[in-house]
């Protein structure tokens, strides 16, 4: 769906990137090698959503990062929209509700580079993390998506990609 209307694969995958928590940051050496892409195509489309204000360009540790404008009037409804089109929003909020002290939430593989694949892999992490709710709510966000979906509570191995979609403050 979103996919057909952004026809920029890179320009969706820096979307999600940012979006889909306000947290993300990245630099133009460290997203063209995240998303294999050359840094021309990255800094061209990080220009362009930087101009329109949806990203907020930062200088720091000599390197200059991009994050999303949580103050744009649009970012609200871009993530919303970013949640909608990976089909996690209900999936997040649900596991926050009930799956236990959780303290991060993260996506991987396909999904994490802008790749509507149907196979969404989230990774949980927390104490007394209810593993039987986090299959019962894996198996209900399959049928609700109509995609597969994995929840891990230990990273599978190395994770290339990732993108946090929630973050326990440490306070």
């Amino acid at each position: 769906m979103l996919d057909s209307l952004i026809t920029s694969k890179t320009r969706l995958k820096l979307l999600i990137k940012f979006f889909v928590s306000a947290s993300n940051r990245g630099y133009l050496r460290g997203i063209a090698e995240e998303f294999n892409e050359s840094t021309n195509a990255i800094r061209k489309e990080l220009n362009q959503l930087t101009e329109a204000g949806y990203l907020i360009r930062e200088e720091g540790e000599q390197k200059v990062y991009y994050r999303a404008n949580s103050a744009h009037a649009l970012f609200g409804s871009l993530q919303g929209l970013i949640h909608h089109f990976l089909g996690i929003d209900q999936v997040i909020e649900q596991v926050l509700e009930r799956a236990g002290d959780v303290e991060q939430v993260v996506l991987f593989g396909d999904y994490a580079v802008g790749v509507n694949s149907g196979h969404i892999e989230v990774l949980v992490t927390g104490k007394d993390i209810d593993s039987a709710y986090l299959l019962q709510a894996a198996g209900k966000a399959e049928k609700l998506l109509n995609k597969r979906v994995s929840l891990y509570l230990e990273a599978p191995g190395q994770i290339k990609t990732k993108i946090i979609l929630y973050q326990k403050d440490s306070l």
